[in-house]
């Protein structure tokens, strides 16, 4: 049975992004009221209560993300005003040592038995568009973190002062766009882009981020639509930026990433002895192969969204690589503009390929991917994607204010489990069509 929790006026305005902790106990959540705020659950009666809340940003917040515990309790919210910050809850009776204060003292908890605070630690501000998506890298890695902004560049940073969290250092700047692909042979294929964003990658930033924003959504307001494409143009609004990376420890550091309008997320390897390579392009497109995804060979964009072959392309908004649990095999999510909910299967090479097949650029040539679901339920753009614990089922949120759950039933195939009405659950505890609960064998 499927059980829901609603938290009443959790913002002053829309709500971009949530975000559980490691314990599924604390709840993040960010708005465009420029404020983060963390609930806590009450596990005797399943409700929500405030625990903090404070200012976080000068612009509208795109992001959060929790680290791991053994880290502490950390988060990472990413914004329009092209900064990303680090904060750390700490103990509302430590001294400040010259940490910033959040929000002008409203970081200490509401209502609390233990008042504690969130303070900023850090500030990220080498992105030159706005931040659009953050994510702590797995635990075994270090304490490291990416970032994906609307300049298309992807950048990992790493914490060189864990006590303190004030150092980070950029350990790579990869624009993704540009990164080449590899082809069925393993040779590496450029790949040529037009830029997708009307993003300005050397404009200076006053610190003015409202008016930034203000002036940002005039100039979209001003442009026209593209006839025979209702809605979608070359605005920073059509586009999608995200990131997820690779929970399994075994291959290294590996991330999937889509920026743009192009439609394609690519699986990249972020070596430590060299630079960023891709490992294989994930394009849904027909003129592509899916059983094989990286041998699509040199694929163009144009500023109207249009691939090379003419077929219309739509941003990925929200990727989730999904953890393995044991399988021989990855499960990658996207959600995209198109409406579409797509499941890959992602397989990489065996321990004696990998062992018998080094070549200079990698194990890259191993590397496969085919689609094992696709789903356009949502008949409107997919805001989200997200696994759970075990990557054994997947939710979706789309436009239509639904969220949909998928499982993989008898045959390896994947189908409806079920859906929430985010609307009708404001009138009853809990609307659940259970009717899609019925898989046949």
């Amino acid at each position: 049975m499927i059980q829901t929790g609603l938290i009443s006026d959790a913002h002053n305005d829309l709500v971009t992004d949530a975000s559980y902790d490691f314990y599924g106990l604390r709840l993040a959540t960010c708005s465009l009221d420029q404020r983060v705020k963390v609930w806590k659950l009450h596990e005797s009666s399943g409700s929500w209560s405030l625990e903090h809340e404070w200012k976080a940003h000068d612009a509208a917040i795109s992001k959060i993300s929790w680290a791991h515990p053994e880290f502490g309790a950390i988060l990472a919210t990413a914004s329009f005003d092209r900064t990303v910050k680090i904060w750390e809850q700490i103990p509302a009776t430590d001294g400040d040592g010259g940490v910033q204060l959040n929000g002008a003292g409203s970081g200490v908890g509401v209502g609390s038995s233990s008042p504690s605070r969130w303070v900023e630690r850090a500030m990220l501000v080498d992105a030159k568009g706005t931040v659009r998506s953050v994510e702590f890298a797995p635990h075994h890695f270090g304490l490291k973190l990416a970032t994906i902004a609307s300049d298309n560049y992807l950048r990992i940073y790493e914490c060189l002062e864990q006590p303190s969290l004030a150092t980070w250092q950029l350990l790579e700047e990869v624009d993704v766009l540009s990164l080449p692909a590899m082809s069925s042979t393993g040779r590496s294929v450029a790949q040529t882009f037009s830029q997708a964003t009307p993003t300005q990658v050397s404009a200076p930033f006053d610190g003015n981020s409202v008016s930034l924003v203000a002036n940002a959504l005039q100039q979209q307001a001003a442009q026209s639509q593209l006839p025979g494409r209702p809605g979608l143009g070359t605005r920073e609004a059509d586009g999608g930026w995200c990131i997820s990376w690779c929970k399994d420890k075994y291959w290294g550091e590996i991330i999937a990433a889509g920026c743009g309008i192009d439609g394609i997320v690519k699986i990249i390897q972020i070596p430590p002895s060299r630079r960023p390579s891709t490992l294989l392009s994930l394009n849904p497109s027909p003129s592509s192969d899916t059983s094989r995804s990286a041998a699509s060979g040199p694929t163009s964009t144009t500023a109207n969204g249009d691939g090379s072959d003419g077929t219309k392309t739509y941003a990925v908004t929200s990727v989730s690589w999904a953890p393995s649990c044991g399988r021989s095999y990855h499960l990658v999510a996207t959600g995209g503009r198109d409406g579409h909910v797509r499941i890959w299967r992602v397989k990489p090479p065996t321990p004696s390929e990998d062992l018998d097949g080094e070549e200079a650029d990698g194990d890259a040539g191993g590397w496969s991917a085919s689609i094992v679901g696709d789903f356009d339920d949502h008949k409107s753009a997919v805001g989200r994607v997200e696994w759970n614990i075990t990557g054994t089922i997947l939710s979706s949120a789309g436009n239509d204010g639904r969220v949909r759950l998928w499982k993989m039933t008898a045959g390896n195939v994947w189908r409806p489990a079920g859906h929430i009405s985010v609307e009708q659950a404001e009138e009853q505890q809990a609307d659940v069509d259970m009717g899609d609960m019925t898989v046949d064998d």
